[in-house]
C-alpha cells in the first residue's frame, strides 16, 4: 500500500497483522473521502512522515466525535461515494470502521488514534501513530516522577530557609541533618537556591539567608 511506502514501523509486523493494518488505513482514508465537506475549505489533506500518518477533511463530525469513536451509526456526507468503496469491500456501514481502526491500533500495541474536531472552518482530524503505546506511558510516567521529585526539591529548600532564619548560619551537615537527606543530596539543593549565599571554603563552609530574605 503506498499510503505506507517509507513509514517507519517500530517493529517487524507478521503477514496477517499486516495485512489487518492496510485495512485500517483504506478504512481511515475512506472515512475521510466519505465523510468530506467537498463544499468546505482547504480540501482533504493527507500528511505522512516516518511514523504516523493524519488524515483531515473539511466538516465536521454529523454524528459526534463520541460516537464516531464508538460507532453503531454512520450518517456519511456522500453516500453514493460510500457506495462505490462498499462495492470494492472498503468503508463499513454500520459505522464500524473507525473502532475497527482503534481496535487494530490497539491488537498493534500503537498509541491510540487521536480525533481532533475544529471549527471555524470545520474540519476533522484523525491521526493515526505507528508508536509503541508503551513509550508515551514510560514518557508520562517519568515526567510524573520528574514533577514529585521537583516538588519534593521545593519543599526542601522551603524547609532550608526556615531553618537558616531560626539557626543563622549553619554547615551542610547540620542541614542535611535536619533534612533526613544525605550532604551530597543537601548541597546540590543548596546549590540550586538563589535566596542563599555560601560563606567559607571546603570543611568551613556556610550558608546563611541573603540580607533581602532576611
Amino acid at each position: 500500500m503506498k499510503i505506507i511506502k517509507d513509514v517507519k514501523i517500530s517493529f517487524v509486523m507478521e503477514v496477517r497483522n499486516r495485512i489487518d493494518d492496510n485495512k485500517a488505513l483504506r478504512e481511515a482514508l475512506a472515512n475521510c473521502l466519505i465523510n468530506a465537506d467537498y463544499y468546505g475549505t482547504r480540501g482533504v489533506v493527507i500528511k505522512k512522515d516516518q511514523d504516523r500518518i493524519i488524515f483531515e477533511n473539511p466538516g465536521y463530525i454529523r454524528t459526534g466525535k463520541e460516537q464516531m469513536r464508538r460507532g453503531g451509526e454512520s450518517d456519511s456526507r456522500n453516500k453514493t461515494l460510500m457506495k462505490m468503496f462498499d462495492l470494492i469491500n472498503i468503508g463499513e456501514r454500520s459505522g464500524s470502521g473507525v473502532p475497527n481502526i482503534f481496535n487494530t491500533w490497539n491488537d498493534q500495541g500503537w498509541k491510540e488514534p487521536v480525533i481532533e474536531e475544529r471549527f471555524d472552518p470545520d474540519r476533522t482530524i484523525l491521526t493515526l501513530e505507528f508508536v509503541d503505546k508503551t513509550n508515551k506511558e514510560k514518557t508520562a510516567k517519568k515526567t510524573s516522577e520528574g514533577s514529585k521529585i521537583r516538588n519534593k526539591t521545593i519543599e526542601n529548600m522551603v524547609k532550608i530557609e526556615n531553618y537558616l532564619k531560626e539557626n543563622g548560619e549553619s554547615k551542610t551537615n547540620a542541614i542535611a541533618e535536619y533534612l533526613n537527606l544525605s550532604s551530597a543530596r543537601t548541597r546540590k539543593i543548596l546549590s540550586e537556591m538563589k535566596t542563599i549565599e555560601a560563606t567559607g571554603t571546603n570543611t568551613n563552609r556556610k550558608y546563611r539567608l541573603k540580607d533581602n530574605q532576611k
